[in-house]
């Protein structure tokens, strides 16, 4: 058995996304008195009495609406109610209960999960109020008061889900996952790609750029291995980020880059490469992830002889300062070789992860000094003493030198090749620093 799953609902603002903040520990999700800003499902991890747990953060609610995104968000929530071994419904003591409460109370109950009633924004210290007591028409047990704002409350409402847990006896430890974040501009297709890799409907779909406004975690498990794949919303140029919203969504991109051990980083084949997608790559290879350029949408494509390589050398040529950087065409509508970017992730993982022994990397540096000498100054030639390994994901090496200011980008670009042309390295940045030596030491 894995790890409790806990669902917190509810109608459009009632607290739900500060209740679940609290609850994870960080600002995971985003917070805004705009009905609707939590459009998709948000899963974080927490622990209570040293009793691991996993959070789902929903949409709201509304049983009954046109509104296609409201729509959106009570299948969204349905899935995470289908999903959760308890379920955190929430309701605001300030309106009292509204008959979207009642509502949405039909449906816990039809769902025979165990329900914990937190009624939230009771911001006053003391006794039951009053006003809590109305809840209980609910027919969902005794109501929890709370104050997730003010942190009130919180202690009992955990005990609460900590009681409705299943027996832990037969938890095993998770197996590793790669983590995956899927980026892009606003439209590429990313939240398609997510639900064709993860074979259900996880997050919201529509032809309006900007839908998918959070970051999503959902876990998946093929025959390739263990993954958490990461949805994220399109960034946008910094200009055209007009609200709160939106600051938060780019955010929590980056955040969702920081976190990645792979991004795959797609481009809309009908508009070609931009340079909305080359700062958007940029933000993974600086921050060292390994990388693979997806190409998406092929398939609207009209292809003649040579079409593929042609754009194959556009994309290489866009993305040229991340070369190492596999290319790959694909359709999330149509499944079109989606299954072949698991391969693929797989194997930049991997080599993200390669480690090198001292005395490999110096034979491989003797030879290559040997084959191209050092760069030199004023007669004053670069020496390079010995390398070694310090770091994985993204590897890094540290070369001790006589002077770094004797050394050139040229040369160390070579050794990269060098690196890359011996140990492979697909897919993932590598990172050289330069140490000059002691004199002591020489």
């Amino acid at each position: 058995m894995g790890k409790p799953i806990v669902a917190v609902v509810g109608r459009p603002n009632v607290g739900k996304s500060t209740l679940f903040n609290y609850l994870a520990g960080s600002r995971l999700s985003i917070v805004d008195d705009t009905p609707g800003v939590t459009r998709d499902r948000l899963y974080a991890e927490s622990e209570w009495r040293g009793r691991p747990f996993v959070i789902i953060d929903t949409g709201g609610i509304e049983p009954d609406t046109d509104d296609i995104f409201l729509r959106e968000m009570r299948i969204q929530a349905g899935i995470a109610i289908d999903t959760a071994d308890v379920i955190v419904f929430v309701v605001d003591i300030q309106t009292g209960v509204t008959a979207a409460d009642m509502d949405i109370a039909d449906i816990l109950r039809k769902s025979a999960k165990p329900v914990v009633l937190a009624v939230n924004k009771a911001d006053h210290v003391g006794g039951m109020p009053p006003e809590v007591y109305e809840f209980y028409n609910l027919g969902l047990g005794d109501p929890c008061p709370v104050s997730s704002v003010h942190r009130l409350g919180m202690g009992e409402l955990l005990d609460q889900i900590y009681d409705l847990f299943p027996p832990a006896e037969g938890e095993d430890e998770e197996d590793p996952d790669i983590r995956v974040a899927i980026i892009g501009k606003p439209n590429a297709g990313k939240s398609s790609l997510a639900n064709i890799m993860l074979g259900e409907a996880r997050t919201i779909v529509s032809d309006i750029p900007g839908t998918t406004r959070d970051a999503i975690d959902s876990r998946l498990q093929n025959k390739y291995g263990h993954y958490v794949i990461i949805d994220t919303a399109g960034l946008r140029k910094k200009s055209r980020i007009e609200d709160s919203i939106e600051k938060y969504s780019m955010i929590r991109t980056l955040a969702a880059i920081e976190r990645a051990d792979v991004c795959l980083i797609l481009v809309d084949a009908q508009g070609g490469p931009t340079e909305q997608d080359t700062k958007v790559a940029g933000l993974a290879h600086n921050a060292g992830k390994a990388c693979i350029l997806v190409v998406n949408k092929w398939d609207l494509i009209e292809k003649e002889t040579g079409t593929l390589e042609r754009f194959r050398r556009e994309v290489a040529e866009r993305f040229s300062f991340m070369h190492y950087a596999p290319i790959e065409f694909i359709s999330a509508k149509t499944g079109q070789r989606v299954e072949r970017l698991f391969e693929r992730i797989n194997k930049v993982y991997t080599q993200a992860g390669v480690r090198l022994t001292t005395g490999i990397l110096n034979d491989l540096l003797s030879e290559a000094v040997a084959m191209v000498p050092t760069p030199q100054d004023k007669g004053r030639h670069l020496k390079i003493y010995y390398v070694t390994q310090v770091a994985v994901r993204p590897p890094q090496f540290v070369l001790f030198v006589n002077d770094r200011n004797l050394s050139h980008f040229s040369y160390e670009r070579y050794l990269e090749n060098q690196f890359r042309k011996n140990f492979g390295f697909e897919g993932t940045p590598i990172r050289f620093y330069l140490r000059e030596r002691e004199r002591k030491d020489l």
